[in-house]
This record gives structure tokens, sequence and C-alpha cells, in this order.
């Protein structure tokens, strides 16, 4: 099983942070989606896809991965840059 372990980004359309600390490990597909015949919806037999588990630190995350023989990969994440502006700035 692969697996991949991330810190969940923050939602741009809001400017708050809540949940943006925990680290989710979230499994990799297994197989491809294909669309229902009668539906047409896209779904596959992959039923580990629809697991998200939450950690609070990457060690917790690690250590989970490890002891269930999980081949996880950790994605680091990125350094947040702040744009300070003012609205002076507007008419310069």
């Amino acid at each position: 099983m692969k697996a991949r372990i991330f810190q969940k980004p923050k939602n741009a359309m809001q400017s708050g942070r809540a949940g943006t600390q925990r680290w989710m490990l979230e499994f990799a597909p297994a197989e491809a989606r294909k669309a229902d015949p009668l539906m047409g919806w896209a779904g596959s037999g992959d039923t580990q896809r629809q697991l998200r588990l939450g950690f609070a630190s990457r060690d917790e995350a690690l250590a989970y991965a490890e002891r269930n023989g999980i081949d996880a990969e950790v994605i680091a994440t990125p350094e947040r840059r702040l744009k300070i502006q003012a609205y002076a700035d507007n008419f310069r």
C-alpha cells in the first residue's frame, strides 16, 4: 500500500487557518476510476481511497504508517509567504 502524508493547506476562499495544523494520511489510488454503464458516474472498487486519517503531528502519522506496514511518502509543507501591501500602494 502506498500513501502520502501531508499537512492540509489553507482554504483560499477564507482567511482562517482552522484545521491546517493537522497532518493527513491519504492512500494512493489502487485502480483507475471507470464510468458506470447505467448512470455514467465515475467509480472504482478501491475502498481505501475513501479513507483519510488525521494526526496531530508528522511523527504520529509516520509511526502509524510504520506500525501498519504502509509505504508512506511525506510531502513537505511549503513555507507561507506573505505579501505585505497597503491600500495606498494602489495609487502610486
